[in-house]
């Protein structure tokens, strides 16, 4: 395993516990779950499953519904995505 699905690995890790949160709107709990799926997807290049997983978490990052403590975590997973070499 590369170091890119090693860090996509961890980042999945990090949604995972958000997607489990009971405080976190349930259309953002799904988005993340969305987002995870497309990063696990071997299928598709990992740039491309990169990308798609960023644009996911920025649109639901602007829910204004969204906690404060789910925002932040989300622009972290968002911020390290950003650092996978594609």
């Amino acid at each position: 395993m590369t170091d890119e699905e090693t860090k996509v690995e961890q980042i999945c890790k990090v949604l995972s516990q958000l997607i489990e949160d009971t405080s976190v709107p349930r259309n953002i709990r799904r988005a993340a779950e969305e987002a995870k799926t497309t990063l696990l997807n071997k299928s598709k290049d990992i740039g491309v499953r990169v990308s798609s997983a960023i644009y996911i978490l920025e649109e639901i990052s602007n829910d204004r519904n969204l906690p404060l403590h789910a925002r932040t975590l989300i622009w972290n997973v968002s911020s390290e995505l950003e650092t996978v070499k594609i």
